[in-house]
């Protein structure tokens, strides 16, 4: 089952369309799901007794119409509905036990459920047990490329794994971007032969991590792309020729131990096509 969070906003019919192709892809069922938030109504200086009834009407109408875009989309996949009462990002993560993917738009409608996408796929994502996608509203073309992030440790294997079957269900290629930046040294500059060294040693890890996956993905065709570079920046470069960018939910830098770390919060606000954040075991 693919859970997409929907609050009638641009960006989450974005999100619902996608969902639904990755859904056809992926023969899951949809499960679609607004949250109605009544807390910025309950402060006593601004009652009103009507609104809870109107957000619940609007949250319907928005459920309706994104049932009716996914039978426009992808006729034969079956759609389900939920209108929840709480928080978004909570009744996301919640939803998201039960998903193979949780499905949100880049920017969301504060009228229906506070900001349910924005701040929230920041709370969502890396959270939720099941990857995160954020769909990004704004059209573009297709280039045939799924892009993952990988970092050289054995946390980034899961966004490798979801990396690769998304490449494989969509019949297009996979670019593992390893990007990375020596620390300054502590006395004068750094000689070439010990950045060439480096740059060999990060290309060996990186063929031997991608490797496993290209064995179970033969037909997946794969670009090793090692990159001296801030890992935001090369991943967000990448994203340009990208139908897809995923990342692992945090990295190995001082951050580590949050869920969501620094490069994927960063890819989050800077790349340029959807991205998908897959939370390490």
């Amino acid at each position: 089952m693919i859970v997409v969070g929907v609050d009638g906003s641009l960006p989450a019919r974005a999100a619902v369309a996608w969902a639904a192709n990755d859904a056809y892809r992926m023969h899951q069922p949809l499960r679609l799901v607004c949250a109605v938030d009544r807390q910025p109504y309950q402060i006593a200086k601004f009652p009103d007794p009507d609104r809870p009834d109107q957000l619940r009407r609007t949250a319907q109408k928005a459920l309706n119409e994104a049932v009716a875009l996914v039978h426009e989309r992808q006729p034969s996949v079956e759609v389900t509905t939920r209108l929840e009462e709480g928080t978004p990002a909570v009744i996301l993560r919640e939803q998201g036990k039960a998903a193979v993917e949780v499905v949100v738009g880049s920017r969301g409608l504060g009228g229906i459920t506070g900001p349910l996408l924005g701040s929230v796929s920041d709370q969502v994502a890396g959270h939720a047990e099941a990857p995160v996608v954020v769909v990004h509203g704004a059209r573009r073309p297709t280039f045939g490329q799924v892009v993952v992030g990988v970092d050289g440790s054995p946390e980034c294997r899961p966004a490798l794994a979801y990396a690769f079957e998304q490449a494989a269900l969509r019949g297009c290629g996979l670019r593992a971007v390893h990007a990375w930046r020596r620390p300054v040294p502590a006395f004068g500059a750094e000689l070439p032969h010990e950045v060439e060294q480096d740059r060999a040693a990060r290309e060996k890890q990186l063929r031997e991590l991608v490797e496993p996956f290209t064995r179970l993905h033969p037909d997946v065709a794969v670009t090793e792309d090692v990159r001296y570079a801030d890992a935001v920046e090369a991943l967000s470069r990448a994203s340009e020729e990208a139908d897809l960018l995923v990342v692992g939910s945090h990295g190995r830098g001082a951050v580590s131990s949050a869920l969501l770390g620094s490069v994927s919060r960063g890819v989050l606000h800077h790349a340029r096509c959807t991205v998908a954040v897959v939370r390490a075991q």
